[in-house]
């Protein structure tokens, strides 16, 4: 049976895009609740085989839900959206520098043909936890998610390697196991978790992440790590590819589809 969105879910959708488009820059944790976000980054033709290799070998940080060819601007996970216009913010990056932070891509969009990567986005399964009733802190305290790039790495593919990134949520102690099984029934948006607890194990400083707002552990709490849909973005500063776009971190693409469409 084919899971679709309900109207009510296509018109919040729709109408985040529109308001991205118009110019709001927020995260889009929390929005369209039930509905999937993707990650995205955008490469010239020439590296789009190195960079679906990539996913392909890093599927957990890297799940890939949608490629779109050059010369193509509207997904087909979002029919009426622009890649271009449509994310809160984007990352234009030149040699693997970050070149310039944008809320609209057309101009840089405009520069070569690009294939671009849709990957799922841990905001998806974020309605199950609190659905459940666990707690998303970075919601409560109006922040975007901590990401952080871990000593571990990825895969290489080619001309692509880096490091993985992951994004952390504290957990209370005692919820740690539901929050592992409902974000594990969401395999294509990363999954259930790739670390829980001490953060020095992924050699990470937990009140300096590298991308989003610094975090609130409180007492009998237990910091829980997921693999991060930037990872892509950490790949691009080691590799060093002379182009590409992706989004800002914590700044999605709200998709059309329902998360329970990618429940296994």
């Amino acid at each position: 049976m084919t899971i679709v969105a309900t109207a009510a879910q296509l018109r919040e959708a729709r109408e985040a895009r529109a308001a991205y488009r118009d110019g709001l820059v927020a995260t889009t944790s929390g929005v369209a609740h039930g509905l999937v976000q993707a990650n995205l980054i955008a490469v010239p033709e020439d590296w789009a085989f190195e960079t679906l290799l990539f996913a392909q070998r890093n599927p957990k940080p890297c799940p890939v839900l949608e490629v779109v060819e050059a010369g193509v601007v509207e997904p087909r996970l979002a029919p009426g959206a622009d890649l271009r216009t449509d994310i809160p913010s984007y990352r234009v990056w030149r040699d693997g520098e970050l070149a310039e932070e944008v809320t609209d891509a057309t101009a840089a969009w405009a520069e070569q043909p690009l294939v671009a990567f849709l990957i799922g986005c841990s905001f998806t399964f974020e309605a199950g936890l609190a659905d459940a009733g666990i707690p998303i802190r970075h919601q409560e305290l109006g922040r975007t998610v901590p990401m952080y790039r871990t000593g571990r790495a990825c895969t290489p593919a080619g001309r692509l390697s880096g490091e993985l990134v992951v994004s952390m949520r504290p957990i209370p102690a005692d919820r740690v196991a539901d929050a592992v099984t409902i974000s594990g029934r969401y395999p294509a948006v990363h999954g259930a978790p790739v670390h829980v607890g001490d953060p020095a194990a992924l050699g990470v400083d937990l009140d300096h992440p590298d991308f989003g707002d610094a975090p609130e552990v409180r007492d009998g709490e237990v910091p829980v790590f997921w693999a991060c849909g930037v990872t892509p973005q950490a790949a691009i500063m080691a590799s060093r590819p002379p182009f590409a776009i992706t989004h800002a971190p914590g700044r999605m693409l709200v998709l059309d589809v329902p998360d329970a469409a990618y429940a296994a």
